[in-house]
């Protein structure tokens, strides 16, 4: 009973922590108020939770990459395919060997695995907390794809890496061409496991569907939470990467039909399901750890003295140290990527274009760390054997929920500055290619009409026909205006935006009486609950609809 309450108290904060953030007087990044709370509840109300990092690894990874996988987008992810394998993968090996080193020279008694392990779990980066982060600046899209889509990968490589570093800790081997070999077979093993889960739930669903004759929106969405553990869990079995294979089931759901066709009621839950799952679970790690730091402080004082002794000030200079040198570590390595790029076009005959020190500054201080780092380290194993300590664990919990700390402070205050008036060259047209996208889908809609009105007036039967014709001109011109919405700047198209434009405002405005109007049917016991709760739903989703097109 004490777990269950625990869980719920642990759900509720989370919940209210976004609505804490909207009324604070002044801004603050959504994780610090959520490490705020969590040490909140450790200390004034004594809120405990055991903890079992191989437990807490299988529940909170799995589905966070899943749903980085699902959510980056696939094109973008190829066609910038160079900058980003650069920054996950390179920049990732760069920053372990450069970072690991570093506190191996700072702190000379932690040993270099640990170090490594340490240098591993902080190279990811979590492309959502630098977005909450930048003080309301809009990032240049083409430069949040290539965070997103290296956020996405450095998680992998990175946990990958860390999982290796424990390895050669625990067993005291370790071999770069071994490991590199290792590697290899892990990563495709996982990448191969993930689709084939994702794919294999393809083909199960079409064939419940085909079997039931419908489809169980519910029941659909509880497989898919479940998609992400069994991808996790099939590689692992077979000794891969289940952290690979979470990221590659993710990605691989964009290539099934499992939210395909008509299915809407499935999507609508799904995506706020998963809205949900995310929140909650990110909400949950900044939590643990905000509730494990009081404790974390005093093992990391204990760790330090047996590490050489020191003020506790030291810790706070080796958070500060560690921050500056990842910084350093990303601006070389974007700098010297960016010189690279530029010799290369100089050497081809290209247009090189011009790119300034704010836009490296930038993409450095967008390397903030966030919760799969925190997740990475809470799983370091209590023992290195069998009544053996894993060595400085908690000063290595510490150092890594101070950087966490110290990237969201560094990004929170220079972020702002460096991305006001940021614009990068080739930006991408999503303007230009949503307007595209919805002309050339009211030109099918369009067309969808004129067949089945054609099909009518084959009938023969004129009442029907005359239906039809009146039909098809009122829904017709409701995509004739979009059509002529979407085109190019102009009087026709900017008439037409100003037209749907005050339309929505009126629609919206019809919608919500509608809705009010409903309740209070309900009050009145003039309908019972049924029928409010499916008239409501025809409602939202119009206002859905609506809302979202303007979003757009």
């Amino acid at each position: 009973m004490e777990l269950v309450i625990t869980i719920l108290v642990l759900l509720l904060v989370v919940a209210l922590s976004g609505a804490v953030v909207r009324i604070l007087p002044f801004r603050l990044p959504l994780p610090l108020v959520q490490i705020a709370l969590g040490a909140i509840l450790a200390r004034p109300f004594g809120v405990h939770v055991e903890f079992d990092p191989e437990l807490f690894f299988l529940l909170f990874i799995p589905p966070l990459l899943f749903a980085d996988g699902w959510r980056i987008p696939k094109r973008e992810l190829f066609l910038l395919r160079g900058p980003i394998l650069a920054l996950a993968i390179g920049l990732v090996i760069f920053t372990i060997v450069g970072v690991g080193y570093f506190v191996h020279w700072m702190i000379p008694t932690v040993p270099l695995a640990v170090a490594f392990a340490l240098a591993a779990v902080l190279s990811p980066t979590d492309a959502v907390a630098t977005s909450s982060v930048t003080g309301g600046q809009q990032m240049p899209p083409r430069l949040m794809h290539i965070l997103s889509g290296e956020a996405l990968l450095n998680d992998a490589s990175g946990l990958v890496a860390l999982q290796f570093a424990v390895a050669a800790e625990v067993t005291g081997r370790f071999s770069a061409l071994h490991a590199a070999r290792d590697f290899g077979i892990t990563a495709l093993g996982g990448l191969a496991a993930g689709a084939l889960v994702s794919v294999t739930f393809g083909l199960f669903r079409r064939r419940l569907v085909r079997w039931s004759g419908e489809v169980d929106s519910a029941s659909q969405v509880a497989l898919l939470l479940l998609l992400p553990f069994a991808a996790y869990l099939l590689a692992e079995h077979f000794d891969v990467s289940g952290i690979l294979a979470a990221v590659a089931a993710g990605m691989m759901m964009n290539y099934t039909d499992v939210l395909k066709g008509g299915y809407v009621a499935m999507r609508m839950q799904n995506s706020a399901v998963w809205s949900m799952v995310e929140f909650s679970f990110n909400g949950m790690i900044f939590l643990l750890l905000g509730m494990q730091l009081p404790n974390i402080v005093g093992g990391a004082k204990t760790d330090l003295q047996q590490a050489g002794g020191g003020e506790l000030w030291y810790l706070g200079g080796y958070i500060v140290a560690i921050t500056l040198a990842l910084v350093v570590l990303r601006f070389i390595w974007v700098w010297v990527s960016l010189r690279f790029v530029l010799m290369r076009a100089l050497h081809r005959g290209e247009k090189r274009p011009k790119v300034g020190t704010r836009l490296v500054w930038t993409t450095a201080l967008a390397g903030v760390r966030g919760a799969i780092t925190m997740a990475g380290v809470l799983s370091l194993p209590f023992l290195k054997a069998p009544g053996v300590p894993f060595p400085v664990r908690d000063l290595m919990i510490f150092l890594a929920s101070g950087v966490i700390l110290c990237t969201l402070i560094f990004a929170a205050i220079g972020l702002p500055l460096t991305v006001k008036g940021l614009k990068l060259p080739g930006e991408d047209p999503r303007v230009r290619e949503e307007r595209t996208a919805r002309a050339l889908a009211a030109e099918a809609a369009l067309r969808g009409i004129a067949d089945e009105q054609k099909k009518v007036d084959d009938g023969g039967d004129p009442d029907a026909i005359a239906l039809a014709s009146r039909v098809a001109s009122r829904v017709s011109a409701d995509y004739q205006q979009r059509l002529e919405a979407a085109g190019e700047e102009g009087d026709v198209p900017g008439k037409a935006r100003a037209e749907a434009g005050t339309e929505r405002v009126m629609r919206l405005a019809a919608l919500r009486a509608e809705r009010k109007q409903l309740y209070e049917l309900r009050r009145n016991h003039t309908i019972n609950d049924e029928t409010l709760v499916t008239l409501v739903r025809e409602v939202d989703l119009a206002e859905a609809a609506l809302t979202g097109l303007h979003a757009g």
